[in-house]
Order: C-alpha cells, then sequence, then structure tokens
C-alpha cells in the first residue's frame, strides 16, 4: 500500500474506515483529485460487517427491504445488511424478511441487466441500491432505471462515500460526505482543471482499485 494514504474513520462509527490518496484519476464518467480506497470496508469482514450496521441503522424502521441491488464489488456489505435488517431481534420493518442480494450484469454496450433467475428478486419487491461510492451518480442511476424496468420499486440509495446528497429526488443515505472530504472534487474528463494544467494523470479507477499510469 502506497505510504502516501490517509485513514479517515467515520465519526458514525469508527471501524467504517476509508483511505485517501491525492493526485489527479480518472474514473469511467469523470476526472477526480482524490482516489478513496474502499478495499477495508469491502473486504474485511469485521469492518464490512460495522459499515452495513451503520447503513442499515437508516432503514431499520421506516423501510422494508426485500432485495439489495449491490454495484462496484459491495456483496459482502449487502449481505451483513441484511442480516441486520432481517434480524427478529431488531425493531425493524423487514425483521424475517429473506432478503435477496443481487449483482447486476452488464451488457456489451454497458447497460444493465438482470437475468431471468434473478429477475423474480426484483420484480414487485422493494429494492435497495447500495454502492460503494458516488462522485457523479451516473452508474447509481442506471441502476436506479434497471430496477423500474423489471418491475421493482427503488425503496433507498445508500453508498459509503458519496459527493451528492440526491439522485432521483431520493436521499442519499451515507456514512461519508463532502463535508468528510473537503478537497475533493469531481470534474468532467473534458472540464478538468489538472489536465489543462498539463498535470499527468497517476492512475484509472474502478471499482476493484488503482492501476498506476
Amino acid at each position: 500500500m502506497d505510504e502516501r494514504f490517509v485513514n479517515l474513520r467515520s465519526t458514525k462509527n469508527p471501524k467504517a474506515r476509508i483511505k485517501m490518496l491525492s493526485g489527479h484519476f480518472a474514473t469511467k464518467n469523470s476526472h477526480v483529485n482524490t482516489y478513496i480506497d474502499m478495499s477495508t470496508v469491502k473486504c474485511r469482514h469485521n469492518n464490512a460487517r460495522e459499515t452495513a450496521r451503520t447503513l442499515a441503522a437508516e432503514y431499520m424502521t421506516n423501510t422494508m427491504v426485500d432485495t439489495i441491488v449491490c454495484l462496484k464489488n459491495t456483496e459482502v456489505i449487502g449481505t451483513f445488511m441484511a442480516e441486520s435488517l432481517a434480524d427478529d431481534s431488531n425493531v425493524s420493518m423487514s425483521a424475517g424478511n429473506n432478503i435477496s442480494i443481487v449483482t447486476p450484469e452488464f451488457d456489451s454496450t454497458g447497460q444493465i441487466l438482470f437475468r431471468e433467475n434473478s429477475q423474480r428478486m426484483i420484480y414487485g419487491k422493494q429494492v435497495l441500491v447500495l454502492t460503494d461510492s458516488m462522485a457523479t451518480g451516473t452508474l447509481t442511476m442506471q441502476a436506479i432505471e434497471s430496477v423500474l424496468y423489471y418491475g421493482g420499486t427503488v425503496c433507498g440509495i445508500c453508498a459509503v462515500f458519496s459527493a451528492i446528497s440526491k439522485i432521483a429526488g431520493m436521499e442519499v443515505k451515507t456514512i461519508f460526505t463532502s463535508s468528510d472530504l473537503p478537497d475533493y472534487h469531481v470534474y468532467n474528463a473534458h472540464e478538468c482543471p489538472m489536465c489543462r494544467a498539463g498535470v499527468r494523470l497517476d492512475g484509472i479507477i474502478n471499482s476493484f482499485g488503482y492501476a498506476r499510469l
């Protein structure tokens, strides 16, 4: 791990821990000046469980959840969220539910689809969309549209980090916001001030991490 990474712990739950690296990075939809590493909360079961409990608390008493659609390798967090929401010992609207964890597929054009065997977990269901981070919300919006297309109802949007507070008119429930990363900025790839200043890209970011250039 690069020694330049800085740890950031949530005030809501210190075990919800992310790492940050300043630089010039490109995502599929934008350029950013900070890479946010989610590997701790997505891969380590204890951190994932605590992160999931913190996110699930937002939906315990006010939202029925049948299915969690997991974007960007958040299945571990999603599974722990389902466990927490469905726990009969909790005061939860979803207590006792056999909550489905669904990962969408992408076709050759980048469109989200759900195969026949998983469509039944979307159609007529209350669907929570989970992602690791949102800079522009483009992918999350795709997921929302796909859930609606397959006959589901989107009952919530949540992320470990989000630079936006609302999407499709719905509040984004998150652990970290832009106020936790005040120097974090997102730019259109064609309007990036770092590119204009001749600053070379440090790496390419996707849901698996970043690759140095």
